[in-house]
């Protein structure tokens, strides 16, 4: 299974545009963390890839994540990747024990908030933050953003063992930044 398989299971499950960009989003950050720990970059940006596919489909909790990995798994996708995506939230009741797990888990929600962070900036580009402090102060305003589960994010970078504003942050960043375009947060020309 390789990057095509991915898309082609993502978009035949997902058809809303900001959920592909999410998709993509997460992506970015698994592989700048498969990079930084000397993982399959490969892997790791697929289960970044499909963790959400199946949420149009199956949007109640618990169905979403179960029934993703009930389908990688009938359509012959690597274990690995069928756990991590039925791992990546909490309401499963799953025990993420691999790195790549805790990496899924700790990158999504955060890539929420950095995207609305950009989407909030006058020239909605990614590229324009430079201070992770401005995140930082968005992130403490609870009605900003108020769909980012804030404990997810901070539990996330726990159990990955990174600091939160210090490394975690900054790598996600970087790595949704190297894809602006894709993001639609390249500024208003990438509308």
């Amino acid at each position: 299974m390789n990057r095509n398989d991915g898309w082609k299971l993502l978009t035949e499950y997902t058809k809303s545009d900001s959920l592909i960009k999410h998709a993509l989003a997460v992506e970015a950050a698994m592989r700048a963390y498969a990079r930084k720990y000397g993982e399959d970059e490969e892997t790791w940006g697929l289960v970044g890839l499909l963790h959400d596919f199946d949420y149009e489909r199956y949007p109640t909790m618990p169905p979403h994540a179960l029934q993703g990995a009930k389908i990688l798994r009938e359509s012959g996708w690597p274990e690995a990747i069928a756990h991590a995506v039925e791992s990546h939230a909490d309401y499963a009741g799953m025990v993420r024990v691999s790195l790549m797990e805790k990496a899924l888990y700790a990158v999504d929600e955060l890539t929420g908030l950095i995207t609305a962070a950009a989407l909030v900036r006058p020239t909605k580009d990614i590229r324009d933050i430079t201070e992770i402090k401005s995140i930082k102060s968005k992130f403490k305003d609870k009605a900003f953003a108020a769909g980012v589960n804030r404990q997810d994010v901070m539990r996330g970078a726990e159990e990955l063992g990174v600091d939160l504003w210090q490394e975690h942050v900054p790598l996600v960043l970087e790595a949704m930044k190297r894809i602006a375009g894709e993001l639609g947060l390249a500024g208003s020309s990438s509308h």
